[in-house]
């Protein structure tokens, strides 16, 4: 019987699992998600997917205590310990195995949603760095100007983050702009990256500005992690992939204007075809790795 492998992509702040069960092939055979903290009674449905799996792989960020993983599973417990991940080594490890980066071993993944990170693959290997902070790109300093969201967030989080993509909107509106995102909104706390991105896509002049600014703050990034590590592959993943059809060029003329010349045309910058699942199933394979 072929085995099975259970990747988790644990956030607590707030509180959320995502799980899948991936066979040898990457394809997702069982999945799983909840937004309780809920580590009081065991999910029975929960139970159920650990049940199916050899061993698992769990990815969740680095300053998160260890007894506060608490899916609340005494099956958990029973598997192979060992296998706690960055979401950014999880991320890039999904990339190059079934994703945008496949057969690549010198890759960046750049994660940017709710949360933003990078995950870093030099020679088939994820690299977390002498501290285990490799790939914090969240904290990537974009602007010589010191905002308090920067010492917060990071520069590039509070930049082009969900949260911060929806605020600069937010700002423009509260500065006199027109948008008629804040009529589908209904209110500017009610504004979501997602409105911004449909307003871009409809032809709202102050949504397609600030996808501009977005597109702008990614290109930097990426080439800031480019000229550090020299990929043969960059991944955007994240909430952000479902803005591709907005995003992806704009980043890649920004790119390219930022790194040395004939760089860009060495370096593939794609999208991400894993969705909301890719940092999970990096956390299987990298169980399925661990146990060969």
């Amino acid at each position: 019987m072929a085995e099975h492998f259970l990747g988790l992509d644990l956030t607590l702040r707030p509180p959320l699992t995502r799980a899948v069960v991936v066979d040898a092939d990457g394809t997702v055979v069982r999945r799983y998600e909840s937004r309780d903290a809920g580590d009081e009674e065991p999910d029975p449905g929960f139970e159920a997917l650990v049940g199916d799996a050899a061993a698992a792989g769990v990815a969740v960020e680095l300053d998160s205590p260890a007894d506060d993983l608490g899916t609340g599973s005494p099956a958990l417990g029973r598997l192979a310990p060992g296998t706690i991940h960055t979401p950014g080594a999880a991320a890039v490890t999904a990339e190059a195995w079934i994703g945008g980066a496949r057969g690549a071993r010198h890759v960046i993944c750049l994660h940017i949603g709710d949360r933003v990170l990078a995950g870093v693959l030099l020679n088939g290997q994820p690299w977390s760095g002498a501290h285990g902070r490799a790939g914090s790109a969240a904290w990537l300093a974009l602007n010589p100007v010191e905002r308090q969201d920067y010492r917060k967030f990071g520069s590039l989080a509070a930049e082009a983050s969900a949260a911060g993509i929806a605020r600069r909107l937010s700002w423009r509106i509260q500065a006199g702009d027109h948008s008629d995102v804040l009529q589908q909104a209904g209110d500017l706390d009610s504004i979501t990256a997602a409105h911004v991105f449909e307003g871009a896509r409809g032809g709202d002049g102050v949504s397609i500005s600030v996808v501009r600014e977005t597109a702008r703050y990614i290109g930097m990034a990426l080439a800031n992690l480019a000229v550090a590590i020299d990929p043969e592959v960059i991944v955007l993943s994240g909430s952000i992939a479902a803005a591709g059809d907005l995003l992806l060029e704009p980043v890649r003329q920004e790119f390219a204007r930022r790194v040395p010349p004939g760089l860009a045309d060495q370096i593939r910058i794609g999208i991400s075809p894993l969705g909301a699942e890719g940092i999970a199933i990096g956390a299987a394979r990298l169980a399925m790795l661990a146990r060969a």
